[in-house]
């Protein structure tokens, strides 16, 4: 009980931290945008008017021409309008990461409310999109939506989205797990659809090579799809990562039990998404594996209200 209070705090504490960095941001990324729309006007009715001046006075003195061939002015008129548009590209990524910030600073909402699963999703991919680059001993980690018609439904929002942040950040240190390894099965091309149907056993593999040699494309599989009774949603998580052993899958939801290096890991992150999913939505977090072939994460939430 203890901990549960003490991580309550800590969530809470950091959704107000995100919330209030979301909002000092949103203010001056908001001026610029604005302006940035009249700077690119007033560029562009600039070098409509040093056009006309180069078609009515194509002789101009020889201190103009030094200045005009100094400036590179050909290379300026061109590259201006780029550089303005990467500006504006830039500014528009800001906007939607501190958007994605607000959404996912719900963390200290602790009512229900109905709420749209796929805009949860999508803000916590926002927020690890720098977790999915690529590195420089992988590459950029795929992500596959397979979103199915969903409807809103009443959930606790802000935990929700902290699930959604435990079990990709799952999926991804899975992966470079996988990658770091320094020993691993020969896997090519293998895809998240190896889980499609879970063998019993992972097959003996006939070779083992060192990491420089092993060639996959790392990938993250979001399916969400309605029940056929219309009652429950289905959201499954799947990686492509290092999978999860039998001994471990029996313990992974277990307080304080982690698999990671001393500072890498606590053993909360999947406790806690699974004390939400079961204690507070009174549903279901399944997880399916096999080692060496990544991981499947299941949840399982009703459409009707959660009641205590």
């Amino acid at each position: 009980m203890q901990l549960k209070l003490v991580q309550e705090e800590k969530m809470s504490s950091l959704g107000q931290l995100v919330a209030g960095i979301a909002h000092e941001i949103n203010n001056p990324v908001n001026f610029i945008s604005g302006n940035l729309i009249y700077a690119q006007k007033y560029i562009e009715s600039l070098l409509k008017l040093l056009q006309l001046y180069e078609n009515y006075t194509p002789d101009t003195i020889q201190e103009i021409q030094d200045f005009s061939q100094f400036l590179e002015l050909d290379f300026l008129k061109e590259d201006l309008p780029k550089l303005l548009s990467s500006i504006m590209v830039g500014s528009n990524r800001i906007q939607e990461i501190v958007l994605s910030l607000r959404i996912f600073s719900r963390l200290d909402e602790a009512e229900i409310k109905e709420v749209d699963l796929h805009t949860g999703i999508d803000s916590t991919l926002m927020i690890l999109h720098s977790r999915l680059r690529a590195t420089q001993e992988r590459p950029a980690i795929e992500v596959i939506k397979e979103y199915g018609e969903l409807i809103p439904i009443e959930c606790y929002v802000g935990q929700m989205n902290q699930v959604f942040m435990n079990l990709l950040c799952n999926a991804v240190d899975a992966i470079d797990e996988k990658i770091n390894n320094v020993q691993l099965p020969k896997i090519e091309k293998a895809g998240v659809d190896k889980l499609t149907s879970l063998p019993t056993q992972f097959p003996t593999p006939n070779s083992i090579l060192p990491k420089s040699k092993i060639e996959f494309t790392p990938q993250i599989k979001i399916r969400t799809k309605l029940t056929k009774d219309q009652k429950f949603i289905l959201i499954q998580i799947i990686d492509n990562g290092i999978g999860i052993s039998r001994e471990v899958q029996q313990r992974i939801f277990e307080q304080f039990f982690t698999t990671k290096d001393v500072g890498k890991g606590t053993g909360l992150g999947l406790a806690i998404a699974h004390q939400i999913i079961v204690e507070k939505h009174k549903v279901t977090l399944e997880v399916k594996s096999v080692s060496g072939h990544g991981s499947q994460f299941i949840i399982t939430i009703p459409i009707y209200r959660i009641e205590d």
